[in-house]
């Protein structure tokens, strides 16, 4: 098996870079006209990451990532309909009709030390290159980068050959990704529950021995995988690899525990997900309301107190 690397980004590598019609009834027409236009002011610019990933694993693309080498007030230079946000690194943010908004992002350095304290990054917003931008990605499925225009994938990584695998590995040490930022470790259960993928071995290792890191991250963005979890159409495959991995007790205690005193809970709770990843799926084009979506996996708690 390939051993992961984090390479410097001082180290100049040559990406692979391979011919891939994407599938054009998948493309989003604004986002190619956010990339052609970019291009021809002189700027790179690709899609990236998500929306790649999905279509060469035969799958709708739910949105389009844009990456590029001009910086946000460059953007902003190029689209009058350009928003810039953020304050620690600044995106941009294009805006169209019917409440339609594509993000657009400058290529990005991994963090620097001094921007990680105990391991945890608290600084990211350092400008880099295609590849400086590619080995700060979390895995190799998501750093593929896509050139409309060209018709071609530019792939630092091994992503392509991971895709083709379908396997989920570690840019770098897994350990040392998952403790920089432990939210990392529910983005692979969320990948590998949504698209059917393995993880490698050295992932797998590091997100049981690496399990604790969760309590360190923010309540917030804890709450806000789970809800990704349940809006996906893979509620109850996501939770089994929670369970699995032993990360509902830190993410929802009470649900674990009720889960454990309940002779019946896991049994309802599953036939429950089941039936919402069903309506999910067919039923609801749009994703639920995070008040109500959250409602589901508490309700049998509730239901028998």
């Amino acid at each position: 098996m390939q051993k992961s690397s984090r390479r410097s980004p001082h180290t100049a590598q040559k990406p692979v870079v391979s011919p891939y019609e994407f599938p054009i009834k998948l493309i989003d027409q604004d986002a190619f006209y956010i990339v052609k236009r970019l291009q021809s002011f002189g700027y790179l610019a690709y899609f990236v990451g998500g929306c790649v990933r999905d279509a060469l694993l035969g799958k709708a693309p739910k949105d389009f990532d844009i990456v590029t080498s001009a910086r946000p007030r460059e953007v902003r230079g190029v689209f009058r309909n350009a928003q810039l946000i953020g304050r620690r690194f600044k995106l941009a943010h294009l805006h169209f009709p019917e409440n339609k908004v594509l993000e657009v992002a400058t290529f990005r350095q991994p963090p620097s030390r001094d921007s990680i304290q105990d391991g945890v990054i608290v600084e990211d917003n350092e400008y880099g290159t295609p590849e400086t931008d590619a080995y700060r990605r979390d895995f190799t499925i998501n750093a593929l980068f896509y050139d409309p225009l060209k018709s071609v994938i530019i792939d630092y990584t091994g992503g392509l050959a991971d895709v083709e695998r379908r396997v989920i590995r570690s840019i770098g040490d897994p350990k040392v990704r998952f403790r920089e930022d432990p939210i990392r470790m529910l983005r692979a259960i969320k990948f590998a529950a949504r698209l059917d993928l393995n993880f490698d071995d050295q992932v797998k290792e590091a997100m049981r021995g690496e399990r604790e890191s969760l309590v360190e991250a923010a309540r917030p963005r804890l709450q806000q995988e789970l809800v990704r979890f349940l809006q996906g159409g893979s509620a109850l495959r996501s939770f089994e690899l929670l369970i699995e991995f032993r990360y509902l007790q830190l993410m929802s205690p009470e649900l674990h525990a009720w889960m454990n005193h309940d002779p019946n809970g896991a049994q309802s709770l599953s036939q429950l997900l089941g039936s919402h990843d069903q309506h999910t799926r067919t039923l609801w084009p749009q994703p639920a309301r995070e008040d109500r979506i959250l409602s589901v996996i508490f309700w049998p708690w509730v239901s028998s107190l």
